[in-house]
């Protein structure tokens, strides 16, 4: 019978560790403060060995507030890879933007750490959170120059070795294929027959591959923020050994098309905008350069081109920031030429960031490849190109190798359409590689949102939100193709 099944599996391309029927996890829930839920769930490490050893996934969950309509559950990916889905849901599973009080009212709001993070089956890279901060420190975010790459090189060599010596077999199982077989058993855990599931940046790869794996098991995924999945996984043609993978989704042009917005609604009249004033593209031009030139200290820190570059670079993920950043570069155009403000690395969230991507994904080994694209990506998008090629650097040199990975295909028919959500300027799953996502998939429908930033955590929309716990509702693809937004960054 074993072999008939396995036979069946390879015939539809599932991996034989997919085809296991496993036990639910039982959950016991208790409170855990301020009207939240909390669990544990066994697992298996290795679902191709399902009766060895098992790990502890960490689960929250928000209560529907109408049990009588209550629907079931909403399981919720926050993205990353790498953040807590337990902490993420209890700081923000009362936003209204994002999960409104009527959709709280007919589902358990539910999220979990994913193996490898936080809570569950920690990858651990170093012994003590004052070595992890020294240690990471220690590496730019990114070269700035040719002659700084080898050292950037060795520095993620040496932080790839730290990881296998810490973590070991761990590394072996953390693919977000193997998430979503645990995602299933969580599914079956709470009492749903289908899943009902809201993927939020790369949550929306991981529900693509339960998408995927478990097409019969769909009930409505909304996918906010969406990848190019065969981009990410194994890029297109031979791009999986030779284009970095954030260039390769050409990451780079969300960012400077998001910026440039940035600018324009810095500039626009009312704008409470401090950066404002003259040309603003000439206006960061002059500025990059004076950094460059010398560093610029200011009471929010100390600014060179890497730190300035990647200061901006984050916070256009965020809109409700930019009249914050916009101060800060105000600040630093107006400071004197002269502590560089650090990263807070106290979670494993860098760690498990690199363990699930190097799993998931293919990626060039050869540093010879990132310095080529280093330099050709300066050119064909300045500031933002030579950042992102190198901003998965460690899995260059990653050992932990998952054999139960997903690589597709990506375009099973699903027992439900599913609902992208993408915004038109975003820096970070670009509205370009959201299509291209939706198109390989087989049943899908797409919003797009008229606004700036990534994600509807951070796009502030009650349109958007209306169209998806709608959608949510019933599982009905909607009608409606745009939503505006609920307030410009610089209102």
């Amino acid at each position: 019978m074993k072999s008939l099944l396995l036979t069946a599996a390879l015939l539809i391309g599932l991996a034989p560790a997919a085809v296991a029927t496993e036990q639910a996890p039982v959950l016991s829930w208790q409170d855990c403060q301020d009207g939240f839920q909390c669990s544990t769930a066994k697992v298996p490490l290795d679902y191709d060995r399902p009766s060895g050893a098992k790990i502890d996934l960490a689960l929250i969950r928000l209560p529907a507030t109408d049990p009588a309509k209550r629907i079931g559950s909403l399981f919720v990916n926050f993205g990353g890879p790498g953040a807590s889905g337990v902490d993420r849901l209890r700081a923000r599973g009362k936003w209204e933007w994002l999960f409104s009080s009527e959709l709280r009212s007919r589902f358990d709001v539910v999220s979990w750490d994913p193996r490898g993070i936080g809570r569950s089956a920690t990858v651990r890279c170093f012994d003590s959170v004052e070595e992890q901060q020294q240690f990471l420190n220690s590496i730019p975010v990114y070269p700035d120059t040719t002659a700084e790459e080898p050292a950037f090189y060795d520095g993620y060599r040496e932080f790839a070795r730290r990881c296998e010596e810490k973590s070991g077999d761990l590394l072996d199982h953390v693919s977000s294929a193997n998430s979503a077989r645990d995602l299933d058993l969580l599914r079956k855990a709470v009492g749903d027959k289908k899943l009902t599931y809201h993927g939020i940046s790369y949550g929306t790869h991981l529900g693509a591959i339960y998408a995927n794996m478990f097409p019969d098991k769909v009930r409505a995924l909304a996918f906010d923020g969406a990848l190019d999945f065969i981009g990410n996984a194994t890029g297109h043609g031979d791009q999986g050994t030779t284009v970095p993978l954030d260039t390769r989704q050409d990451v780079p042009r969300g960012v400077a098309e998001t910026f440039d917005q940035f600018l324009k609604l810095c500039a626009a009249p009312g704008a409470q905008c401090a950066f404002a004033g003259g040309d603003l593209k000439q206006k960061w031009a002059d500025l990059v350069a004076r950094v460059t030139a010398s560093p610029v200290t200011t009471p929010d820190g100390r600014f060179d081109r890497v730190s300035l570059i990647s200061l901006v670079w984050d916070a256009l993920a965020q809109p409700d920031t930019w009249q914050d950043t916009a101060r800060v570069l105000q600040g630093v155009w107006e400071a004197p030429a002269s502590l560089t403000a650090s990263a807070d690395y106290v979670t494993n969230r860098f760690e498990g960031f690199n363990a699930v991507q190097c799993s998931d994904s293919d990626f060039p080994r050869d540093p010879a490849v990132y310095s080529k694209h280093g330099r050709s990506e300066d050119q064909r998008v300045p500031y933002w190109g030579r950042p992102v090629v190198f901003d998965m650097m460690a899995c260059a040199f990653w050992q932990g190798r998952d054999d139960d990975r997903y690589t597709g295909p990506w375009n099973r028919w699903t027992s439900a359409p599913i609902l992208f959500i993408n915004s038109r300027f975003d820096p970070s799953t670009p509205l370009h590689g959201a299509r291209d996502g939706a198109a390989e998939m087989a049943r899908t429908g797409f919003l797009t949102v008229e606004g700036y930033g990534h994600t509807s955590m951070y796009v502030r929309s009650a349109c958007a939100e209306k169209v998806k716990r709608e959608y949510l509702f019933t599982g009905v693809l909607p009608a409606q193709k745009t939503c505006g937004i609920d307030r410009s960054p610089f209102a």
